[in-house]
């Protein structure tokens, strides 16, 4: 096994966005701790990784609770080194019309969206300015800039998201930190969508028009380019969705 280029640690990280960058940091040398509450959900991609020859790691973590994120990024950093990449990915896609939108439904959303991001931004800044390098990234969506029907909630959290990680741009950058917020304009061609699609509409996921989702691996890759960026030209906001997506 060739040796690390560091850590890239993964908070939220289910099967689909998750497990791409995954793929793609630990092709790319990084040594993959994936986070998530659930670490047994995870095993099958840790499997396939390490028998590629790559150092995959899983934990659960809950992002909400503020000793739970302080902790894995202290072990995380004893057992398997420096934290170089972090990657923010947790959020609950919910839709309900304002009415049935209770506050406990609202309070969720915005927990596990903006201040789960919060919590893991600021550990993983905490640990990359000790050094002075590092690279932040959080996932966003149409929600982070655009409120729609039946998401006062989900809206409302990822907008936060959007200005927790342009602070943090603003602030961290000169200091040699690099923060990133990718605005995924799209579905993503993942089981989850595929299964809400065909419940929605009855489409099957053989039916779906080739190219009319984006691939999770090109979110991968979105990110491992705004990664190898030279510092004179750093990218923070970047929006992805395919060629024929209404925007």
């Amino acid at each position: 096994m060739a040796a690390s280029r560091g850590v890239a640690i993964l908070v939220g990280a289910g099967d689909a966005i998750g497990a791409a960058v995954a793929r793609r940091f630990a092709r790319g040398g990084y040594t993959v701790c994936i986070c998530r509450r659930d670490a047994s959900k995870s095993q099958g991609l840790v499997a396939e990784l390490r028998a590629a020859g790559h150092d995959v790691h899983a934990f659960s973590v809950d992002a909400r609770q503020e000793p739970e994120v302080q902790g894995i990024f202290t072990r995380v950093e004893k057992e398997h080194g420096p934290v170089e990449v972090c990657l923010y990915n947790a959020g609950s896609n919910v839709n309900k019309p304002l009415l049935e939108t209770t506050e406990k439904l609202f309070f969720k959303a915005w927990e596990l969206a903006c201040y789960g991001g919060f919590l893991v931004g600021r550990e993983a800044a905490r640990v990359m300015l000790s050094r002075g390098r590092g690279t932040i990234f959080f996932t966003g969506a149409t929600a982070s800039v655009r409120g729609g029907p039946g998401f006062a909630a989900f809206s409302s959290a990822k907008f936060g998201l959007r200005a927790v990680a342009q602070a943090m741009a603003r602030e961290l950058g000169p200091k040699n930190i690099h923060v990133v917020h990718l605005l995924i304009d799209a579905g993503v061609d993942s089981e989850a969508i595929h299964q809400r699609m065909k419940a929605a509409k009855g489409i099957e996921a053989s039916d779906i028009p080739p190219d009319s989702l984006t691939k999770t691996s090109s979110i991968a890759e979105a990110y491992w380019f705004t990664h190898q960026q030279s510092k004179d030209g750093w990218t923070h906001e970047l929006d992805l969705r395919p060629s024929v997506e209404k925007w």
